[in-house]
């Protein structure tokens, strides 16, 4: 395999999806070696089959306003890879949804799926649709519109979405809702349902809790836990919630979220009722954080800034791809963080990653650290084919065994001769074998 010759490939048949291709280099380059030790992979020509969706569905969505105007939008889903299960990828609302992104979302999902050794394939959709600003009934009737072209490519063993930015539990109700009514059934084929319709417990909480877990088995690592430790966290929407909480409850202090405004620092630390009030500013669909500041005594906002800049001993991106860049990289390694984990998918550039593994400091990407929200939702698919529905404690102590097992995984494939892990190296190689085995094993098709 030749990593250059393929992305100079690549980059003259997608030319401008700089996510895409940077999600692609980024694999490619960590299994090279192990591609070229095998040649049953080069011989059944895998890396031109993974790298490109299966197929990519693009469709209009009109639908109408309370003013009774009729707008349109784009909707999409890239069925990515299915050789280890059904599609499996969440729905993304929001103005700045493309096909680049999307493309990133699902060739990251496809890894993230098998790491958690579930029987899940990689896919992602959504739409240019932003929800914030707009009624419940408008909303409502944008997800039937989508859903209207939406439920001829889905199902419970062909693909099965879920949620992610802009596509909550409400919005979830009304696409289950509209493709129960196209059906006819009543099928598991979105994940992120409510409790009351076959939703599993603890799924919003269950990409920050994840996080939180492998965050701690690196630590261990180094004969540390994340007791004590200051944590900073990007992001305050239910990624962010669920590291806030299940970081505090672990004895950790929380001292930042962040919105598009500006971010919070709390000196105090982000626990109890704090942590219940990034549910209330969430829910206000405001897309901001600075009412936090408002709401307690002792803390500061930060207008247009990210909280990168705080002297913490753990940072953690939650919010969105690339938010994290070379400078503030090289200002957390300056401030003597001990740990970046990303809990967002591909929160940081490459450059940020190549300053942090060159300060040997403890990192590991997406697709590793931010497997507890699929791996949840792949929970949920279990329970929905059982008919029967665990209690959270149930469903929070399998989670945590997943965390483990991929942390295991990624030790396994990145330890160095020093006895350090290149986290990156591992989470790729892990899952690319995973995925790659599974299509030689199923021939040319």
């Amino acid at each position: 395999m030749n990593v250059e010759k393929i992305m100079n490939s690549l980059e003259k048949k997608h030319p401008g999806e700089k996510e895409y291709l940077q999600a692609v280099r980024e694999v490619l380059e960590s299994i090279e070696e192990v591609y070229n030790e095998n040649p049953k992979f080069e011989s059944a020509n895998i890396i031109e089959r993974i790298v490109e969706p299966d197929r990519v569905i693009t469709f209009k969505v009109p639908w109408v306003d309370d003013e009774g105007n009729v707008k349109v939008n784009l909707g999409y889903r890239v069925q990515y890879n299915n050789a280890i299960g059904p599609y499996k990828g969440g729905l993304r609302f929001h103005p700045s949804v493309n096909l680049s992104i999307l493309k990133f979302l699902g060739f990251e999902q496809v890894f993230k799926n098998a790491l958690t050794t579930l029987p899940m394939g990689g896919g992602k959709g959504g739409s240019d649709f932003d929800p914030k600003g707009k009624s419940a009934a408008e909303v409502m009737r944008f997800c039937q519109a989508f859903m209207l072209e939406l439920w001829k490519y889905i199902g419970p063993e062909t693909d099965v979405p879920a949620g992610d930015i802009g596509v909550g539990a409400r919005e979830i109700g009304y696409l289950y809702g509209m493709y129960k009514k196209l059906k006819g059934d009543h099928t598991g084929v979105l994940t992120g349902k409510g409790a009351n319709w076959g939703g599993s417990l603890i799924r919003p909480e269950a990409t920050g809790f994840g996080g939180i877990y492998f965050a701690n088995e690196m630590l261990r690592t180094r004969n540390e836990t994340i007791a004590g430790k200051t944590v900073a966290i990007s992001g305050f929407g239910n990624v962010a919630w669920g590291a806030a909480l299940k970081a505090s409850e672990l004895g950790a202090k929380v001292v930042t979220i962040s919105g598009p405004d500006g971010y919070v620092y709390d000196p105090e630390g982000i626990s109890g009722k704090k942590v219940d009030y990034m549910l209330k500013l969430r829910a206000s669909n405001q897309d901001i954080v600075k009412p936090y500041a408002s709401e307690f005594g002792g803390v500061e906002f930060h207008e247009g800034k990210r909280p990168l800049e705080v002297k913490v001993d753990i940072a953690l991106p939650c919010a969105t791809q690339n938010e994290l860049n070379g400078d503030d990289a090289r200002n957390l390694v300056n401030n003597g963080v001990m740990m970046v984990a990303e809990i967002s998918n591909m929160g940081c550039t490459p450059e940020a990653i190549e300053v942090f593994q060159k300060s040997n400091l403890l990192f590991a990407p997406g697709k590793a650290v931010n497997a507890g929200g699929v791996a949840t939702s792949g929970l949920e698919m279990t329970q929905n084919s059982m008919k029967m529905k665990w209690n959270s404690q149930e469903v929070d102590k399998r989670l945590h065994e997943i965390m483990s097992n991929i942390h295991e995984q990624c030790v396994k494939y990145g330890k160095k001769a020093d006895g350090s892990v290149d986290y990156v190296k591992g989470a790729n190689i892990a899952g690319f074998l995973k995925v790659a085995n599974s299509m030689v094993d199923m021939g040319v098709i």
